[in-house]
């Protein structure tokens, strides 16, 4: 045997031997809402975000991490099961899951941890969600949070104290209300001249601007969990994530399959298993979270679960991770929304392509019937922006390396044909493996939305009919 093989031979079982001892690491994954990553300082944006960077400065950044669709309920139905939304049954916004479907909850449970959800939830039904719920971290909408023997989140902090002393590993998803509108936390005073991104407009300037200090908020949250963790004396022994969550609710983020909707940031930090201040840009998904705490937890990963673990890439074993990304946006289910626009989205080491369901209709969700009121009367660039908005094509193709925000469509260059039909031919394929029918999947979305939504939904018919 080479000697190098030996090294590696040696430090993996020394890391094996550090785990065993350790016992079984504890989970944190604190989850953002509504965030586009390229606002946040770790990835160039300018929300200030010193705790992340910290936590960034002991474990590692990732730069392609996707969720499988940009709206908060399917997101978390899909982080929670390790299935992608149509699979699950939870692909319209205010979903909900089949009912044999298991999740996280129930995984590490019958491993023995204490698993935990505090703040939103957005998630149906209980039957496959049995966390124990805490009511807090998701803050209020218009005040602070008095701090309890010097913290805001105490209950948190009693969960990770009794579950420190019972000798029981625990996990923990802290899911935040920030920075999801309206901005009313933090200070906006810092980016009051800040650049806009190609993602905004002038006037949306004001908001942007309380965006950014929401963020920053959110990165005080964070900063308050890592410290319960190393007063308790168990920050060693935790594997703590945060990611941001789909795009702003800004124009081409949020409800959109761009890269600025689907693309994450994702932040691990574990020390003494993940290299301090490294990076990797191995293509990983949300649904191979799941799978990732259950290898990390030594336990069997299910064949039901469609995710992969990572913990190779975490551990600095592997570089890469996947070859492609697929994500989805279901219009119907959204509020005020009666007209489909289902998009289907494949990415992968360098391009993103786009399938537009229903090309004839017009992208009409109420950010973007907002936003051409609010163009309508303006420039002709503005109402290019919003007209672009509105109005795709069924084809779009974008080199994410180059264009981020998804600006220049690719589809009818003509050197590029080659690659757009294999994107196109790798996210059929896929959709067939989901049970996804395309448009016939679109048109019934509804009935697969939660039961209060469902009627919420029958009396304003009623009402606009009377």
């Amino acid at each position: 045997m080479k000697p190098r093989s030996l090294i590696v031979l040696f430090f993996s079982f020394v890391l094996i031997s550090i785990l065993s001892l350790r016992g079984k690491p504890n989970f944190i994954f604190i989850l953002a809402d509504d965030c586009s990553y390229l606002d946040m300082e770790i990835y160039g944006g300018p929300a200030k975000t010193p705790n992340i960077n910290q936590l960034a400065a002991r474990g590692m950044t990732f730069s392609r991490c996707y969720q499988s669709a940009p709206m908060c309920s399917p997101t978390r139905h899909a982080l929670y099961t390790g299935i992608h939304p149509v699979r699950n049954g939870a692909h319209p916004n205010h979903g909900r899951a089949y009912e044999n479907i298991k999740s996280v909850a129930h995984y590490l449970t019958e491993a023995g941890y204490r698993v935990v959800l505090a703040g939103k939830r957005h998630i149906e039904p209980a039957i496959v969600f049995p966390f124990e719920y805490l009511q807090e971290f998701a803050d209020p909408i218009d005040e602070e949070v008095m701090p309890v023997n010097g913290w805001r989140y105490p209950n948190v902090f009693q969960t990770m104290k009794n579950s420190k002393n019972s000798k029981r590993p625990f996990c923990l998803f802290l899911c935040s209300n920030e920075p999801h509108g309206p901005y009313t936390k933090g200070d906006s005073g810092p980016y009051k001249n800040v650049k806009l991104s190609p993602q905004q407009l002038d006037l949306h300037r004001d908001s942007f601007i309380n965006y950014l200090a929401e963020i920053t908020y959110f990165d005080g949250q964070v900063g308050e969990i890592v410290r319960m963790t190393e007063q308790l004396g168990i920050r060693e022994n935790t594997l703590t994530m945060v990611a941001s969550e789909q795009g702003s609710s800004f124009p081409f983020g949020k409800w959109t399959c761009y890269e600025i909707g689907v693309a994450s940031g994702l932040v691990a930090s574990w020390p003494g298993v993940i290299t301090e201040n490294s990076s990797s840009n191995a293509i990983v998904e949300y649904i191979d979270i799941l799978p990732t705490l259950l290898e990390a937890s030594g336990q069997k990963i299910s064949n039901l679960i469609e995710g992969v673990s990572f913990l190779p890439v975490l551990k600095g074993n592997k570089q890469k991770h996947k070859q492609y990304a697929f994500s989805i946006q279901t219009t119907l289910g959204v509020n005020g929304v009666d007209q489909a626009y289902g998009i289907r989205s494949v990415v992968d080491d360098e391009f993103r392509y786009v399938m537009n369901l229903f090309p004839d209709n017009e992208f009409s969700i109420p950010s973007s019937r907002r936003l051409h009121q609010e163009t309508k009367n303006l420039g002709n660039q503005e109402l290019k922006f919003s007209q672009r908005y509105l109005s795709r094509p069924e084809e779009e193709l974008f080199n994410i390396l180059n264009d981020p925000y998804c600006l220049n469509n690719l589809a009818k260059n003509p050197g590029l044909n080659q690659r757009k039909k294999l994107l196109s031919g790798v996210l059929e394929e896929w959709m067939v493996s989901q049970n996804d029918q395309g448009r016939a999947t679109e048109l019934e979305a509804e009935s697969r939305q939660s039961g209060w939504m469902q009627k919420k939904r029958l009396l304003e018919k009623q009402n606009d009919n009377q």
